[in-house]
């Protein structure tokens, strides 16, 4: 099937998924639905966008926790887009509530009661485990650095509020300075009250966190917001960026796929991981983030293995279903896969189209 037949029925896909709105993976999902009307000059992926967020607009009170994963780079390009005074009310009552949660080591607390759950694989939970399943810690998520810091720096930039993007950077570097590992790629998640991180190795975090940083990096250059994003900020996160695609790269499949969990070939191929890296390395490499000489292959890699994994139906096969959270590594390498869900089809589109919502 030709690219631009699979960005069709990719896209096509995407309109019939049953959104929570919000939910995790909704974030990507709408990405590539405005991503889809570019490239095909089809009007439908973009106007289901702004039409599904203009719903979620007339219901929004009282927000919600999971309001925490709205599509807030979607909605901002949608603004940027069509205006809309109504949507903008609510993203600014959005960001309200969002910045009024607490804070657990400086990064706003995804869950108050975070979602544990007894590892896939069956690996048993030691007795401490055991009481966190049992009365959950609140928890602050990696998945949440490409909801929180972009939505916060892009509707700071659009409206010129400073200090909202303030709030988006100083977020960025509290999740680089508590989730980012020695070896560059990052854990999952953080417990309120607990030392240490969980969650490492989980591949298609790492998307979530690379195309996180690169949109805050890209959101204070826009003209008008550098003010609000010191050098050493930016430097920061250029070199987080710079550190997990240094990672990834290390760790690709000769088929350009990323195994389940990083390390661990056991584990199998996600193919979502792929979706994601193709789109951020391509961004960063036009960003100038990394000049590794193998960047630009690894990227054309990771499009080819997207190309190869979508069946004719346009699903991405492979994506595993959410991971939700567990204490124990080895619940990544076990996640079912084989899932039509948004946090798959969206990045198949990023990857197929090679362009960007930030692109006009």
């Amino acid at each position: 099937m030709r690219d631009d037949a699979l960005i069709v029925a990719v896209g096509d896909s995407l309109l019939t998924l049953e959104y929570e709105t919000w939910n995790f993976g909704d974030s990507v999902g709408f990405e590539g639905l405005i991503r889809a009307s570019d490239a095909t000059g089809d009007p439908t992926y973009v106007q289901f966008a702004r039409g599904w967020m203009r719903a979620w607009a007339t219901r929004r009170h009282p927000f919600r926790r999971l309001d925490a994963t709205a599509p807030g780079t979607a909605l901002v390009e949608v603004l940027r887009r069509y205006g809309d005074d109504d949507l903008l009310t609510a993203a600014r009552e959005l960001a309200g509530y969002l910045t009024s949660r607490s804070s657990i080591r400086g990064i706003y607390a995804t869950w108050e009661s975070s979602p544990l759950m007894a590892p896939y694989g069956g690996e048993s939970l030691s007795d401490r485990e055991q009481q966190w399943l049992s009365r959950p810690p609140a928890g602050s998520f990696l998945d949440c650095l490409h909801f929180d810091p972009p939505f916060f720096t892009g509707l700071g930039e659009l409206v010129a509020d400073t200090a909202l993007i303030r709030i988006g950077v100083d977020q960025a570097t509290a999740y680089i300075r508590e989730l980012q590992l020695p070896s560059g790629d990052f854990a999952h998640f953080i417990l309120e009250g607990v030392e240490g991180t969980f969650g490492t190795g989980w591949t298609r975090g790492q998307g979530w966190a690379l195309l996180g940083l690169l949109d805050v990096l890209e959101n204070p250059a826009r003209p008008g917001a550098r003010a609000a994003a010191s050098g050493d900020d930016v430097e920061t996160l250029r070199r987080a960026a710079a550190r997990l695609i240094d990672r990834m790269l290390a760790t690709q499949r000769p088929d350009g796929h990323w195994d389940a969990r990083l390390d661990d070939p056991a584990s199998g191929m996600e193919s979502s991981t792929a979706a994601f890296m193709a789109e951020g390395f391509r961004r960063a490499r036009e960003l100038g983030l990394s000049s590794h000489p193998d960047l630009q292959r690894a990227e054309q890699n990771a499009r080819d293995a997207v190309r190869a994994s979508i069946d004719d139906d346009g699903l991405l096969t492979e994506v595993s279903v959410a991971v939700m959270a567990c204490t124990r590594d080895s619940h990544y390498a076990n996640v079912p896969r084989g899932y039509r869900v948004p946090w798959g089809q969206g990045p198949a589109l990023l990857a197929l189209t090679g362009g960007g919502v930030h692109e006009r």
